[in-house]
């Protein structure tokens, strides 16, 4: 947190022990403290993390997944969305919609597509590509299949437009 960015906050921009600590304190502010307040740390780290480690595919995902996040808790849906799926197609161009990060990132643009009740294509891209994707490479009983089962009954449920069969399927 606050802590380890004061320690390196005097070094250069550039440097990765500071970028490490303006990720961590973006991170604690975004989860454990207020959203709102950590939207100017998030924007600050997304900025610097394009200027110095534009290269680094992982830095680029970690800050827009973050700074996505934080939308999403803040009311800002519309800009989480816009977010997700620029790191969802990322993700899938690098990886394939068979990787794991590909999967959980897919979770996080459905959602997102639910939010915004896109009912119709946050249920295509459940049915279609992730869940049938972590069932083959997760299994039907880990963590991130059994959470991608419960949103989507959520949301099947939600939907204003739900079928009976949705019902079915979402039981």
């Amino acid at each position: 947190g606050w802590a380890g960015w004061k320690t390196y906050v005097g070094r250069p921009e550039a440097d990765g022990r500071r970028y490490q600590a303006l990720e961590a304190l973006s991170i604690a502010l975004s989860q454990w403290s207020h959203p709102e307040e950590a939207l100017p740390v998030l924007e600050a780290n997304l900025a610097s993390t394009c200027r110095h480690w534009s290269h680094s595919g992982e830095r680029w995902l970690n800050a827009h997944t973050i700074l996505a996040n934080c939308f999403a808790n803040v009311g800002r849906n519309d800009e989480a969305l816009v977010l997700h799926r620029a790191i969802y197609a990322k993700i899938v161009a690098t990886l394939g919609v068979s990787h794991e990060h590909a999967i959980q990132s897919g979770a996080n643009l459905a959602i997102s597509l639910f939010k915004e009740e896109l009912f119709k294509e946050g249920k295509s891209l459940m049915c279609d590509e992730l869940l049938p994707a972590a069932r083959r490479l997760l299994g039907f009983n880990h963590c991130i299949t059994l959470l991608l089962d419960t949103n989507l009954a959520v949301a099947l449920f939600e939907d204003p437009e739900h079928t009976r069969d949705d019902l079915l399927e979402a039981k």
